[in-house]
């Protein structure tokens, strides 16, 4: 897996997505502490992660329209450099008064992300290759895993010395720099773009009707592919259950073993360290496998695994028995990750990733929110490990599903790719086995 660091495009994308996702890390950690030390309200400090939010459910899946336009490469590197400005803004915020400026800059900047990051999961394949797309996404996961161990840390120690203006000064260097890298990228095989619009929706139709348009195109290709079908409904479980568990989980650690944020960090932390082993392990001994097949254990390996974890109290097991299971789900969810991503970036023809990619995230985004709102109407109820248990039944059932319609055949079926592309001529967008 790591000799593909040594092509230079790829290290290239590796080391910029490394240190713009330390920069993210720093933020999402040291925003809403300066937002409850400057306000002293939960309710201020949690709106401001909603408007980190919103751009994704508002914007997410007509960004992916927009990518498929544009060049990707270009994308990335404005999506990045106008980010500088945007976090440089905080520097401004001093008292409760300027708080309002921290909702632009989280809404803003979450905007800007919304159109890097279906572009650098559309650019991947181009990059990377048919061969070697399941280990670079799995490098992805490792940069992911490293950034989640060095950002907060870092953030922690900035925001203690240099308050809010030393984590946006930071970030802003970060992206900055990760904008440099990208734009230091050579074209493979001509401009990382998407075709010209087809006569449907080409230059003489109006231009919001064009964007419409273009963005159903993402969504019939998800609805006509029978396994984009089933992988967008497995990841809609997963992230539905994500929603119980971005709001409970600090319930659960305070109300089972009596503790706060530095013990929510240790099993964070735990989880990166697992990720860590679980991309050394999948891109250096389990990369030619089925990519569906790895999303499916993955998802089942996680449910399993964090099932342990929110009951291993219940037989005497502490904190750290928790923070032991939290390195080994580490391992299942890089599989689950490089899997789906893999699998849609194999299913979908280049000119139509972005906005696949964008309406996944939309879709994943409004899950999260309803996931938060159904936890959070029933957890006086029914307790905060109760609701979790189910959020790990969602990873089992989802990964169920997955084996069981693809598991036999190793996801092998019409419309899969495993040699040479060829073009379906009644689905042009997909791309189909010769």
């Amino acid at each position: 897996m790591l000799r593909l660091l040594r092509q230079r495009n790829l290290g290239l994308l590796w080391s910029a997505g490394l240190i713009s996702m330390i920069g993210d890390w720093m933020l999402l950690v040291g925003l809403p502490i300066e937002v409850y030390r400057l306000t002293g309200s939960v309710q201020t400090t949690g709106a401001v992660l909603i408007a980190s939010q919103l751009p994704s459910v508002v914007f997410g899946s007509v960004a992916g329209v927009f990518v498929d336009r544009w060049d990707r490469q270009r994308t990335m590197v404005v999506a990045d450099l106008v980010r500088v400005p945007i976090l440089l803004a905080l520097l401004f915020v001093r008292d409760a008064g300027d708080v309002w400026v921290a909702f632009v800059v989280a809404f803003l900047a979450a905007t800007a992300r919304n159109f890097f990051g279906p572009a650098e999961s559309a650019l991947m394949p181009r990059l990377a290759g048919e061969a070697d797309l399941v280990a670079a996404n799995t490098l992805n996961g490792l940069n992911n895993n490293l950034s989640r161990l060095i950002g907060p840390a870092v953030a922690g120690l900035v925001v203690g010395y240099a308050g809010l203006g030393g984590v946006a000064t930071i970030d802003a260097a970060t992206f900055l720099v990760s904008g440099l890298l990208i734009a230091a990228i050579r074209p493979v095989g001509g401009a990382a773009r998407a075709v010209a619009p087809d006569a449907a929706t080409g230059p003489d139709r109006h231009p919001v009707r064009r964007v419409v348009d273009e963005w159903g195109d993402g969504l019939r290709i998800i609805g006509r592919d029978r396994t984009l079908r089933w992988v967008f409904g497995a990841i809609g479980l997963i992230f539905l259950g994500e929603g119980f568990f971005g709001l409970l989980i600090n319930v659960f650690v305070v109300e089972t073993y009596g503790g706060g944020g530095p013990e929510l960090g240790w099993l964070f932390s735990a989880q990166a360290v697992g990720g860590l082993a679980g991309a050394a392990l999948i891109g250096s001994r389990l990369a030619h496998v089925d990519p569906l097949r790895l999303f499916g254990w993955g998802c089942v390996g996680l449910g399993l695994g964090d099932a342990a974890i929110f009951n291993v109290h219940r037989v005497g097991g502490d904190i750290v028995a928790a923070m032991i299971g939290m390195v080994l789900v580490g391992i299942p969810a890089i599989a689950l990750g490089s899997g789906y991503t893999t699998v849609i970036q194999r299913r979908v023809a280049d000119s139509h990733r972005g906005r696949v990619f964008g309406a996944v995230g939309a879709a994943n985004s409004v899950l999260l929110i309803v996931g938060s709102l159904i936890s959070g109407a029933i957890s006086d109820r029914l307790g905060a490990t109760n609701i979790l248990g189910v959020y790990s039944l969602l990873y089992v059932l989802a990964g169920w599903l997955i084996l069981a319609r693809f598991g036999s055949d190793g996801g092998v079926e019409t419309g899969e790719v495993t040699g040479t592309v060829a073009v379906d001529p009644d689905d042009p967008t997909v791309r189909l086995s010769a």
